[in-house]
């Protein structure tokens, strides 16, 4: 009975010489520069939802509404959802964005993390552009329960460890609701992207059974790759190089797991930091470091998987600024590296 209360006051109006009345009370509120947001309840009435917009100030007159979605028959497709919109926006505006489900966007945080970057790296990164918890992102990281993702399992529990979840994280651009937004949920969905890489590497588990290797070690070797080259085509035959290196027991000497134990990278390591004590110090140890030094891409990940077979033991940076190495089999063939490398320094 309201419903038809309501038709027939728009009919008498109209009839009534009311139609400048109705015409006035349909157009849009004067305009405004702040947006105003309301949110349609599943199953609100088209009636709830014309006093809500009268009551948010966007519509004039919620009764004039209410008859025109009965005479139009409109309104039954009206989806929930909050919206956000501003005072000028026609009737038949907000309408189609209700029918269409033009919900108001979420907020989102933003961050980037570059391949190669340390966990520390990291929460300095999302700290300033995530507004998460720097201490939280850095504690979290260094604990091995709780993340329901499977590669997690394969991280030993060895206390030497820098930081447990260190070299799982991977590295992308990410885009999480804000609302969300907490060091946990960063976390969970930089590990499952880790995941979801690896199971795009077509029978990447078999093909660790053939190297031989634990899924721990080939992520440090991939870290190892990652820090040490730049040029992709040169990753799987450095990969090579460490492995010929293990193979021979000899120590992997790799400048970056040094670097690795450093306040602060620097540009040239002294005979005195490749004395620091450190079980991820690899000119001191032999073997691989307990775990990785940063977190690899996708490329130095593969090349761990796919390293190019070689009888390279040593390689050493061009200084010519291409950014690319020479290799060499025998120590006194790396020796003269060293000295073209110096030559042909920019």
């Amino acid at each position: 009975m309201k419903k038809l209360g309501i038709v027939i006051l728009v009919l008498l109006l109209i009839g009534g010489g009311g139609a400048f009345y109705i015409w006035n009370g349909l157009q849009p509120v004067p305009d405004s520069d702040t947006p105003v947001e309301f949110t349609v309840s599943p199953g609100m009435g088209t009636a709830a939802i014309a006093d809500l917009l009268e009551e948010k100030g966007l519509i004039k007159n919620a009764l004039l509404l209410k008859g025109y979605l009965r005479l139009k028959d409109e309104g039954r497709n009206l989806m929930a959802g909050t919206y956000e919109a501003l005072p000028g926006t026609s009737f038949e505006q907000l309408l189609s964005m209700m029918n269409n489900g033009e919900v108001k966007p979420e907020e989102m945080i933003r961050f980037t993390i570059p391949e190669g970057y340390t966990v520390k790296q990291m929460a300095e990164t999302i700290a300033r552009d995530g507004d998460v918890d720097k201490e939280q992102f850095l504690q979290l990281a260094d604990q091995r329960a709780g993340w329901d993702v499977p590669i997690i399992e394969e991280i030993p529990d060895n206390e030497d460890l820098t930081h447990v979840l260190e070299g799982y994280l991977f590295p992308a651009t990410y885009e999480i609701p804000k609302k969300n937004a907490s060091a946990e949920t960063v976390i969970k969905t930089m590990l499952a992207e880790m995941d979801k890489r690896l199971a795009e590497i077509p029978g990447w588990e078999d093909m660790l059974k053939e190297r031989g290797v634990t899924l721990h070690e080939l992520m440090t070797i991939a870290s190892l790759v990652e820090r040490e080259v730049v040029v992709d085509h040169e990753r799987p035959l450095v990969a090579g190089v460490i492995y010929n290196r293990l193979e021979q027991d000899m120590r992997l000497e790799i400048d970056a797991t040094v670097q690795y134990l450093l306040d602060k990278p620097k540009e040239r390591l002294l005979y005195a930091d490749l004395e620091v004590q450190s079980p991820y110090n690899t000119y001191r140890n032999k073997g691989l470091p307990p775990g990785p030094i940063a977190s690899p891409s996708l490329e130095s990940i593969k090349a761990a998987l796919m390293p190019e077979k070689s009888e390279y033991l040593f390689y050493v940076t061009k200084k010519d600024g291409t950014q690319e190495h020479l290799f060499a089999k025998i120590y006194q063939e790396h020796l003269k590296n060293i000295e073209i490398s110096n030559k042909t320094a920019q």
